[in-house]
């Protein structure tokens, strides 16, 4: 697979099965549309490929707007994407000069020009260009012309619940992770780094480490505390993570992140990890004293190693 992080000096694509989408958190539906591009790729003797946009074109085009938390930032999305057997990922820079395109020039100046498309396949909702005027009609209105064949993908239904971007956010807002996981069809994950904290972990005896994330877009979860599978060097422990504003003992308005990792002895300040969400455990407690936390972080070291006890 090669990634491509501009439209600038993109190769000749053969037979190119082309797709086009924000792609945010990469979930089920995404999937069967890659998985319809790369089966087109193989009948036909081509070559599949994925456009996608950076930054998300919703903060581009509402700036303003603060509500917008990315499932996947472009790194997590680029990783994600590289494990479905994609030819290729192309990655364009979204501005307000590329939203002003009208639809078909779009067509014709980004998908035709760029990529000389043989079949483009997209999902049921998608539109593009100029006030989002583009759509799946104008693109069969256009495929005689261009010598291009479309195909819908509809949307895609797990337990009754149509799959989006939008209903994973919410899930994971709520705190719901089983639900957002089960729509991902893959566990949804934040990468960050180990950074100093107050090491009042440390003093309870259960020292955690402190997560910075760098990215403001990042979706963070409702707040409480999770179970986590932690990334180290490659290799998995079990983890105990809590998201909040330290209201067990103390107020403090400042949203942190921290993380205990059971049977992990050593120094992990500065290192990037990655804390793969497995469940929600408990929302977060103001307690009386320092007794009772340690006893409930006790209570959540116990729960987690029941729930993880296979993994």
């Amino acid at each position: 697979m090669q990634i491509h992080k501009s439209l600038d000096n993109l190769p000749t694509f053969k037979n190119a099965v082309l797709t086009i989408g924000t792609y945010d958190g990469v979930h089920f539906g995404h999937q069967q549309i890659i998985k319809r591009l790369n089966d087109i790729a193989k009948e036909i003797d081509g070559e599949s490929v994925l456009l996608t946009f950076d930054p998300h074109p919703r903060l581009v085009l509402h700036p303003e707007d603060d509500t917008l938390k990315l499932i996947s930032t472009i790194d997590e999305k680029e990783e994600l994407l590289s494990t479905f057997g994609l030819n290729h990922i192309v990655i364009a820079e979204f501005s307000k000069d590329f939203a002003s395109m009208e639809a078909e020039d779009y067509v014709e100046k980004i998908l035709i020009n760029n990529f000389h498309p043989k079949k483009i396949v997209i999902g049921y909702d998608h539109h593009f260009g100029k006030d989002r005027k583009g759509n799946i009609d104008l693109l069969r209105q256009l495929s005689t012309k261009y010598n291009y064949d479309v195909e819908e993908i509809s949307a895609q239904t797990l337990d009754e619940i149509k799959v989006s971007s939008t209903k994973v956010r919410n899930f994971l807002l709520e705190g719901k992770i089983k639900e957002a996981n089960l729509l991902l069809a893959h566990p949804f994950t934040i990468k960050g780094k180990v950074v100093h904290g107050d090491k009042i972990g440390r003093i309870l005896g259960f020292p955690t480490a402190n997560i910075d994330i760098s990215n403001p877009h990042k979706l963070i979860p409702a707040s409480g505390v999770y179970a986590v599978k932690i990334k180290i060097d490659g290799n998995f422990f079990k983890g105990a993570l809590s998201i909040g504003y330290r209201e067990t003992v103390f107020d403090n308005s400042k949203l942190t992140i921290e993380v205990f990792i059971l049977d992990f002895d050593g120094d992990l300040y500065n290192k990037d990890l990655d804390m793969i969400f497995v469940d929600y455990l408990r929302p977060q407690i103001k307690y009386e004293n320092w007794d009772l936390l340690k006893e409930q972080i006790e209570k959540d070291v116990k729960a987690i190693r029941q729930l993880m006890m296979n993994d």
